[in-house]
């Protein structure tokens, strides 16, 4: 029994997104408030086949408190997927996610992500070949509605045939990228088309939806409204890494406030202070550099500036002074004069 067959339903996760859900990042969101499921940034198998495999690997460090941990894969050679499925079992991963909906220019060019939308039996062979390589691994998905219009019969069922452990589903075309709202009613009419295809076995496929999930209550709307056996939350998370706590089965423990170990209140996370923002956007930021320092672009940080540092007075001024530093060490000198109880 594989760790997807365990979950308690509903399960709640956080997307894997490109230069966002690194390895210090995971970290943070574990400590805070964690998700059912934590998935990597999605990663290159030609590049993991390559001669360059060794700059790749750091995107799929991981630490055991983010456990259940999903490798998350892109790409078209079969083969390579193969070989990067036996990596992936070697590094001791709880699970491996194909990207089959990513919208990128480059990535389709490659012929992978959304690209195989417009091919199910590579994207077949795909899943196939991972499987093969995978071992125990549960194997899922995930995609999108269809390349230009919602595709059930030509992508989603033919898909749901080399059995995923799970599929999901983010609720727009290809061609639609994020530019309209979310179509969640789609995703629920999968849903109850697999409940009555699969009515005749306990095996039926799991279905994750993802798209414009505000929060924690919304997501539980989404599950009683659509019927999905769990909810993908992304872009909610940005400077908020409480988002998953009361959420999730998981209790994390208080929030450390410098010089204050009792200040904080039993439900800091449910509308946490300017204070306790910049406590972990200082720690998220340290903990990147002690990580990452001459592997990724310091700048990488500053996207999540931007949410931790608003809605405040003076926080537009001091996001400024926060976006041109280049090291932890000037992040901290800038918060601690702002906020020296920190």
């Amino acid at each position: 029994m594989n760790f997807w067959q365990k979950l308690q339903k509903p399960f709640f996760c956080l997307a894997p997104m490109a230069d966002v859900t690194d390895a210090a990042f995971r970290r943070v969101i574990a400590k805070y408030g964690k998700p059912d499921v934590l998935w990597t940034e999605f990663v290159s198998c030609d590049g993991l086949c390559s001669v360059g495999r060794e700059k790749i690997l750091p995107d799929l460090w991981y630490g055991n408190e983010e456990r259940p941990i999903v490798a998350q894969i892109f790409g078209s050679n079969p083969d390579n997927f193969y070989k990067t499925a036996l990596l992936i079992q070697e590094l001791g991963f709880d699970g491996i996610d194909i990207n089959m909906g990513c919208p990128e220019r480059n990535i389709e060019k490659q012929g992978g992500g959304a690209a195989l939308i417009k091919d199910p039996e590579r994207a077949k062979k795909i899943i196939q070949e991972t499987k093969r390589g995978a071992g125990t691994l549960p194997v899922s998905v995930k995609t999108r509605l269809g390349y230009t219009k919602v595709s059930i019969d030509e992508w989603i069922m033919p898909l749901l045939e080399e059995e995923p452990a799970v599929l999901t589903i983010h609720a727009r075309t290809r061609k639609e990228m994020s530019k309209v709202p979310a179509h969640w009613t789609d995703v629920g009419a999968i849903v109850k088309r697999i409940h009555s295809e699969y009515s005749h076995t306990a095996d039926r496929p799991l279905i994750m939806g993802n798209g414009d999930v505000i929060d924690g209550d919304d997501a539980r709307k989404k599950v009683d409204e659509y019927g999905v056996d769990g909810v993908m939350i992304g872009r909610a998370i940005f400077g908020n890494p409480w988002l998953f706590r009361g959420l999730c089965a998981y209790d994390a423990s208080s929030i450390p406030r410098r010089n204050s170990p009792t200040a904080l209140h039993e439900n800091a996370f449910s509308s946490p202070s300017i204070e306790q923002k910049l406590s972990v956007l200082l720690e998220h930021t340290l903990l990147f550099e002690q990580l990452f320092s001459g592997i990724k672009n310091f700048d990488i940080m500053k996207k999540h500036y931007k949410a931790y540092v608003a809605g405040f007075d003076g926080a537009k001024e001091l996001r400024v002074q926060l976006m041109a530093c280049k090291t932890g060490k000037e992040v901290a000198d800038i918060i601690h004069k702002a906020y020296p109880s920190l």
